[in-house]
Order: C-alpha cells, then structure tokens, then sequence
C-alpha cells in the first residue's frame, strides 16, 4: 500500500515539476528529457513559418476590415501607404461603397467566427463535449477543415522558464509547456486572468493593443484564441490536430497585434 502510495506521488511529482520554477531553473542543464530533441535536418514543423504567418495576417486583416468603422483611432496614427493598403482591401470587398462614407453606411458586422469562415472556409467555437465527464473541447461548427490548415492559437501569458509562475500554476491544467522550457498560462479565470489583463494594460501603445484579452470573455474577438480548450478524450481515435510553435516576427504590422492572444510577462522581452 505504502510503495503504491509513494508511486502515485512520483507520478503526480513528474508532471507537476515542469511547472514548478525554481525546480526547473536550477535543474534544467541536468535533465535531458526537459526538453525534446530535434535533428537539424527537421524543424519539426508540419507547414512552414510562413504559410502560419500568412494565415494569420490573413485572419486578422479580415477582422479588421470588419471592424473598420471602429479603427478610426488607430488608423490616424498609421502611415499613408499602410492606410492606403486596407482602402484598397476595403474597396475590393464593397467596390460600390465611398471609402469616405465606410463607416457611416456599415450598420453591422459580422461576427468574428464568420469572419473566420468567409476567410478560411471554416469556422470553431469552444463547447461541451456530448462525451461522458469530456468538460469543454473545440469543435467544428461550419464548413471543412483542409489538412495543415491553422486551426487555433494558445492564448495566455508567456512565462520564460525562470519567471514566477508558481501560484498561477496551482491547480491549473492550463500551463502549456514549449520545447524550449518557455511556458504558457492558458487559464482565463482566477489569478492568470488577472495577470494577463495586468500586462495587456500595461504594454498599450497609445491607441494600439500589443494583445488581444477578449480572449478571457465570451466575446471573442480573435475567433482562433481557443486552443487552451483543444483536447482529445478518447483513447479509442487518434487526435486530428497537433501543436506547432511559432515566434511572432518584430514586424508583424502593429495594427493587427489587438488580435493577439498572448503577451510576455517580462516588458523587456519580446513574446
């Protein structure tokens, strides 16, 4: 009974460490299963940085255009050629509507998730599994699902392995671990979401958003920042989806960033 105990306990202990920071700052150089290794010749990417970025950029010129009527802020502060490049988008998709009178004709718009459909040709949403004791997955709700297509992003402050992250990390199933020991808090409610909004309030930029937190609310404005919810319950069928990590490059058009759903801890590091 005892030594089943103590197994328990070792097995408990092997997926808690990981998140335990002290534990893995001083332990990281000694442990090679911390991190998984991957040959030079294979960079261990499904679809390459670009095709991920380009479905981003994508994504979120959709949703701005879209919320175009609601820009007018940011869009004073951007150059002429950048503002002159969503004229041209926003007279591609409504070629009889005045620039001009954009923003007072428009009386609606869509909502985010058919934004993503009309953009991909396909749209998700976070729901409860009809599974047994499954909790909330990601599915499906309209269209098909290419294969290598982006599906979600793994929303969530971004923790470098020596950060403080101990009490966010208590009884949260949330913390996504990278291969490189760089965690992710994915958890929207309790002291994780007040952290993050913490750190969103405090990287604002005038009127730019460095990160989306609608993330944190049902009102989700990036229809993508559902992947802390992805999960595959049964052991019967292979999972349909797997994770690939992606660094936002420093030129990412900074009027398309309010679309992010991560933000670093640390103000000094670029997330």
């Amino acid at each position: 009974m005892l030594g089943r105990l103590l197994r328990g306990l070792w097995q408990r202990w092997r997926r808690y460490k990981y998140r335990f920071v002290p534990w893995i700052a001083l332990n990281l150089n000694h442990n090679p299963r911390t991190l998984r290794y991957v040959p030079e010749e294979s960079k261990d990417k499904l679809i390459s940085d670009e095709d991920v970025l380009g479905t981003l950029l994508k994504v979120f010129q959709a949703l701005f255009i879209n919320d175009f009527n609601k820009q007018s802020d940011i869009l004073t502060m951007l150059p002429e050629t950048v503002k002159s490049k969503y004229h041209d988008l926003l007279s591609v998709q409504h070629p009889r509507v005045k620039l001009l009178e954009y923003r007072h004709q428009q009386q609606s718009t869509f909502k985010p998730e058919e934004i993503l459909y009309k953009t991909l040709g396909f749209s998700v949403a976070r729901a409860t599994s009809s599974l047994i004791s499954a909790g909330k997955g990601v599915f499906v709700t309209r269209g098909l699902v290419p294969k290598g297509a982006v599906v979600s992003m793994y929303p969530g402050t971004v923790y470098q392995k020596y950060e403080p992250i101990f009490f966010q990390s208590i009884g949260n199933p949330f913390i996504f671990r990278c291969l490189d020991g760089v965690l992710i808090d994915g958890n929207d409610k309790g002291i994780s979401k007040v952290v993050y909004r913490s750190c969103n309030g405090r990287d604002r930029l005038g009127p730019f958003k460095m990160s989306d937190s609608t993330w944190l609310t049902s009102e989700i404005c990036n229809p993508l920042a559902v992947g802390q919810y992805v999960n595959n319950c049964s052991n019967d069928r292979a999972a349909n989806v797997c994770y690939q990590e992606f660094d936002v490059p420093a030129v990412f058009p900074i009027e398309l960033k309010q679309y992010l759903p991560n933000i670093a801890y640390s103000c000094d590091k670029q997330r």
